[in-house]
């Protein structure tokens, strides 16, 4: 079904676009190309390939996830520049 200049004013409605009429005419054209080489893809079997999220095998890089002993309490607000009680005291942002 080919792309009219109904459904390119259509679309610049909903982009909130003004689109002069050789504006229109000139992405009717290519919108239908675009939707001609998407209907091409449709026709490819793609039956027995599984679904991938990469082209090549991916590892995790990041470390594996565990506890371990961090900064105390203390220890954490040892430098800071300012502090009141336990908490680390910022200014007010508005």
């Amino acid at each position: 079904m080919p792309i009219t200049i109904k459904d390119v004013e259509y679309v610049a409605g909903l982009a909130k676009l003004e689109l002069s009429e050789a504006e229109k005419r000139k992405f009717a054209k290519e919108l239908d190309k675009i939707i001609k080489y998407i209907d091409q893809l449709k026709e490819v079997d793609t039956e027995n390939i599984p679904p991938t999220s990469h082209i090549i095998p991916m590892e995790n890089v990041l470390r594996e996830n565990k506890v371990e002993i961090s900064l105390s309490q203390d220890e954490a607000l040892t430098n800071a520049p300012d502090k009141k009680d336990e908490y680390f005291k910022v200014p007010k942002v508005i």
